[in-house]
């Protein structure tokens, strides 16, 4: 198998605030492969089959209806699993071919994947990055952003491995606890930990 020396899987949970830290490292100059992105490409492709494997009621003006796609599967396991099956063996083969060609230029790249933890099938990579923010930041963050009630959020968020536990599994930790001011010093402290670690190599 190989591995992927440069790459570092960003992670975390929903509402950590993952998105916004990879707009900041891309700020930086570095380049992110986006997990999220890639599935939305391939869900937006794959209409004939998900109304195959869910029904036509989730295809909407010829594309899948990702809400109502959204709400059956973070309320029920099994149709999940069915989705995960279909989807999850293309997003990773995209991922591993844009990091191949990223390996090649041997310099730190960052992979958004936010159940990396969870589907424990990414074994290419060895160096994990968390952003953090406690549950109950995360709680109230998605509920504004998403309109959600506390139980829809705690239903995804029961879906993930505990942010406590992805905390103690990361080699790398960004605190997204306070604004937007307070995450960037996080990001150049952590920029700064990368460029020690890859002292050799011009960033």
């Amino acid at each position: 198998m190989q591995k992927y020396n440069f790459g570092i899987v960003i992670t975390g949970s929903i509402g950590s605030g993952k998105s916004t830290v990879c707009e900041l490292l891309k700020q930086h100059g570095f380049c992110v492969i986006d997990a999220d992105r890639i599935n939305h490409e391939i869900l937006n492709s794959s209409s004939k089959q998900i109304a195959e494997i869910f029904g036509d009621e989730f295809i909407k003006d010829g594309t899948v209806d990702r809400k109502k796609l959204g709400a059956l599967v973070f309320n029920d396991k099994i149709a999940l699993e069915k989705l995960e099956n279909f989807l999850h063996p293309k997003i990773k083969e995209q991922i591993l071919a844009l990091a191949s060609k990223l390996e090649a230029e041997k310099k730190p790249y960052f992979v958004d994947i936010p159940l990396f933890f969870e589907r424990q099938s990414y074994e290419q990579f060895d160096k994990v990055l968390v952003v953090y923010a406690p549950q109950t930041t995360l709680i109230s963050r998605v509920m504004k952003r998403n309109l959600l009630t506390k139980e829809a959020v705690l239903a995804r968020l029961n879906l993930q491995l505990d942010i406590e536990k992805k905390r103690t599994l990361a080699n790398f930790i960004i605190d997204n606890s306070a604004d937007l001011e307070a995450l960037k010093v996080e990001v150049e402290k952590f920029l700064h930990k990368i460029k020690e670690i890859y002292a050799d190599i011009k960033i």
